[in-house]
């Protein structure tokens, strides 16, 4: 380790790449989604003062030169497991090499803006997650809407009888951890039983309160996940099912465990052992997590989450829920024309909670927490992981739930998917 920071800036590709994700992190909070890697590497990159972002900036540019060249991926944590570390064909060397490079793309795009370099809102999202934004026609909102006005019970308003209904599903706090409980109970059991988990997985579930999600997944290591609900709004019974299926079973808890066990004990890609915001990994774990439900449950749920919900006394009607789905299930594009208005037109902020209050048919708090955010540096590209990642992931697995469990258990980048769709 040199003090140019204590980033190296020569060495095997894979211990370079952690040690700038790491480095990176010291600059944007949060970057750093997770990471139970080599204690001592983290260790050095904490200590003395952060390296300077133009450093950074041409130390990704190195690494993506040495990806290309072929330096060799693994140091001596990677060739600790023997065979199976770094072994391989050459096509799997290949794609190994493909999915590092395009995760450097993404660290070197985040580097060059702390460095103050200009970077649009569409190369940030296209370099950072593999996908290119673009805004959604308004008129396929208003053709929502209009189904909306058909399947939503009462009169008046269609934005408050949207907001009345949905605030009407508010879960009571002293009912929400069984209802967690219930659920995640029921979805690991099926996760397990179709896909298979590492045996001493675990999820701890808490309550927090002052974030700008309504989910969190901290992944621990040692095939640990430590999820966070934020109750700063009601937690509504129309998501939740969705919210524990995304964020557990079998979504991010699901890929992170499978990864640990099949990618980083089994084969040394320690590649693995970090996890970055900014990166086209974030956008196949945020598409594969919104279709876990679908996955497991098929594309009507309802039925099943009843089940759960009902007999700990929470309102749940199934029959009008699943209809308000399927009806508004093209306004979850809102937030990709609420970021394009905020980072490409330059709208006024409040400007843009009321064209998401408007076409998402949002309350005026919930449309605040949206564009607060997307307005947030660090999560401001990062709503196309949703909005692309779904429909990626959906067309990938088209009903195949071999093809879902290649997601959570492969290192695969988006073009990949576009490919084999």
């Amino acid at each position: 380790m040199s003090d140019v920071g204590p980033v190296p800036r020569d060495g095997a590709v894979v211990d370079r790449y952690l040690a700038l994700g790491l480095a990176l992190g010291r600059h944007v909070d949060g970057l750093v989604d997770a990471y139970y890697g080599p204690e001592e590497l983290a260790a050095a990159i904490a200590a003395g003062s952060p390296t300077a972002p133009a450093a950074l900036v041409e130390t990704a540019r190195a690494l993506l030169a040495d990806i290309d060249a072929g330096v060799p991926l693994d140091g001596p944590a990677g060739r600790a497991g023997g065979a199976g570390a770094g072994a391989g064909s050459a096509g799997s060397e290949a794609r190994r090499r493909r999915w590092i490079a395009a995760q450097v793309r993404g660290l070197h795009t985040t580097a060059r803006r702390l460095a103050g370099e200009a970077v649009s809102y569409p190369d940030e999202v296209e370099q950072c997650y593999g996908v290119r934004p673009r805004p959604f026609p308004e008129d396929e909102f208003a053709a929502a809407h209009a189904r909306l006005e058909e399947a939503l019970p009462g009169g008046g308003p269609l934005v408050e009888r949207h907001v009345d209904w949905r605030e009407s599903y508010a879960v009571a706090p002293d009912k929400l951890g069984s209802a967690i409980a219930s659920l995640a109970e029921d979805l690991r059991a099926r996760t397990e039983a179709r896909f298979g988990l590492p045996e001493g997985e675990r999820v701890d579930f808490e309550l927090v309160t002052g974030q700008p999600w309504s989910g969190f997944n901290y992944y621990l290591g040692d095939l640990h996940s430590r999820v966070a609900i934020n109750t700063d709004l009601p937690v509504l019974a129309t998501s939740l099912a969705h919210l524990v299926a995304h964020e557990a079973y079998p979504g991010h808890h699901t890929e992170h465990t499978r990864k640990e066990a099949g990618l980083v004990r089994n084969r040394r890609f320690m590649e693995e052992t970090i996890f970055l915001v900014g990166t086209p990994q974030c956008l196949l774990a945020e598409g594969l997590a919104d279709l876990g439900l679908e996955v497991m449950l098929g594309p009507r749920p309802e039925a099943v989450v009843a089940s759960h919900l009902r007999p700990l006394g929470i309102r749940y009607d199934a029959d009008v829920i699943a209809a308000v789905t399927d009806a508004a299930e093209a306004l979850s594009n809102v937030r990709a024309n609420a970021a394009w208005r905020l980072h490409v037109d330059g709208a006024d902020p409040d400007e843009v909670v009321d064209y998401v209050a408007r076409w998402a048919l949002l309350s005026r708090p919930r449309a605040e927490k949206a564009v607060a955010f997307l307005s947030d540096d660090t999560w401001r590209a990062y709503i196309s992981c949703y909005v692309e990642g779904l429909p990626l992931c959906r067309r990938f697995v088209g009903g195949d739930p071999d093809r879902f469990a290649r997601l959570v258990s492969e290192q695969l980048v988006p073009a990949d998917l576009a490919a084999a769709a």
